[in-house]
């Protein structure tokens, strides 16, 4: 007979401000989990969410469970003795398997035996992070106090040990963040034996997802480096503009080109690394908010999870938020620059366009001048023909006046040569009318 899914079990809570809820186990100590998250190497965030589920189903069917609805992004069933729940994030699915009682020898990772070796070879994906808690009852009392650290500081490497109580000292939970021979990272619940279900499940929901999403911002730290190289030679190189900027004013246009391509190449970059270091910030966010929602205390002078969090996790995150920073700022210097450098090439273009305006206003005036002159021989020469013409035609009343020819040809020089002028100063003024 399958499986009988319990997606209505009443013990649920929101995760990551989403709109559905969570189902949780009845978790009681002692008890044990195997958790594994998987995420495609490359642009997991638009991933054929196909694999992911058909992956799934390929799980279920080897234990005969019952199947998610098809629009499912969380899946909790029953796996025999065990307790499967698997859920879909934006970047990864993760798998959660809890089983009662704990094996004798600590973390011996009998709880992943019911992932198959085969199945996980065909995973849509990379693990990102492979967890293993175990939970147990414990007597919280302070006469038991140096028992308790003994037993932990062998569990775990002592010089990196975290210990610390949690939730109102229900619990003290102690790892060392660090991966085993298996590619395990293990934590340890010691729970008082008064401790609620609902309260064990948040404990341990709530360390699974601390160690995933301190992985998945962690993705963005390669990242980083490998900009802060990139944006290290992208600021010499724009320091090398600013020194031409300021140095030689004849390569002005050469130097917006190269301005331009600077910063092309840096807009394509930081477009390239904006989901990535977006969503670290965002992931580094929620990794506070767990460890700050476990309400640490103290145990046994031993670090706390959030102290091991200050000394090896945020180094890293401010390392890419500055990288991400640094970033910003070439690209708004390298705008201020481009703008600096547009502003200058536009006004020594509108320079030599005014150069070109008093060249063409002086070549005007030459030409009015010219003209003027022109205008004047054009005078001359009319006034020529028509005084020679007008000499023709009187030259036979010349003797009925007793004149010579010669005599009304200066008598009707000066006339004429008036008209002329009169008549194309008359013409020139009509054409110069709008």
């Amino acid at each position: 007979m399958p499986a009988k899914p319990i997606d209505n079990h009443p013990l649920r809570y929101p995760l990551n401000n989403e709109l559905h809820a969570r189902p949780f186990p009845e978790l009681t100590a002692p008890c044990r989990a195997a958790y594994l998250a998987i995420k495609q190497p490359a642009n997991a965030a638009k991933r054929d969410r196909g694999l992911d589920r058909a992956h799934l189903l390929a799980l279920l069917d080897r234990f005969g469970a019952a199947h998610p609805p098809p629009d499912a992004t969380h899946h909790a069933v029953s796996l025999g003795r065990s307790f499967l729940k698997w859920e879909m994030h934006s970047e990864f699915v993760s798998y959660t398997l809890y089983a009662d009682g704990v094996a004798e020898r600590p973390f011996d990772g009998s709880a992943f035996d019911l992932f198959p070796r085969d199945w996980l070879a065909v995973a849509p994906g990379v693990v990102i992070s492979s967890v293993l808690v175990r939970m147990e009852s414990a007597d919280l009392g302070k006469a038991s106090m140096p028992a308790l650290s003994r037993k932990l500081a062998k569990w775990f490497v002592p010089e990196g040990l975290s210990a610390a109580y949690v939730v109102d000292r229900e619990a003290v939970v102690a790892s060392d963040f660090r991966i085993d021979e298996s590619g395990h990272v293990r934590f340890a619940i010691m729970a008082n034996k008064g401790i609620s279900k609902r309260r064990l499940g948040r404990i341990t929901q709530r360390l699974l997802e601390t160690e995933t999403y301190l992985n998945a911002s962690m993705l963005a730290f390669p990242v980083a480096r490998d900009v802060a190289q990139q944006v290290d030679a992208m600021e010499a190189e724009l320091n090398g503009v600013y020194a031409d900027l300021s140095a030689d004013k004849s390569r002005d246009s050469t130097t917006l080109e190269q301005m331009l391509g600077l910063a092309g190449r840096i807009e394509d970059l930081a477009s390239r690394t904006a989901f990535r270091f977006g969503a670290a910030e965002a992931y580094a966010k929620i990794v506070e908010e767990r460890i700050a929602l476990l309400r640490e205390e103290r145990f046994e002078g031993r670090q706390l999870i959030s102290e091991f969090m200050m000394r090896r996790y945020e180094p890293a995150m401010r390392t890419v938020l500055s990288t991400r920073a640094r970033l910003q700022d070439l690209s708004s210097r390298t705008e201020r620059a481009a703008n600096l450098l547009r502003t200058r090439v536009d006004v020594e273009t509108a320079q030599q366009n005014k150069d070109v305006l008093m060249r063409m206003n002086d070549r005007a005036a030459l030409q009015l001048r010219l003209q003027e002159t022109v205008e004047g021989l054009s005078v001359v020469a009319i006034s020529y023909y028509a005084v020679s013409l007008l000499g023709y035609f009187l030259a036979p009343l010349a003797p009925l006046v007793g004149l010579e020819k010669y005599q009304i040809s200066a008598a009707i020089t000066l006339p004429v040569v008036l008209l002329v002028w009169w008549l194309g100063k008359r013409m020139r003024k009509r054409l110069e009318k709008p």
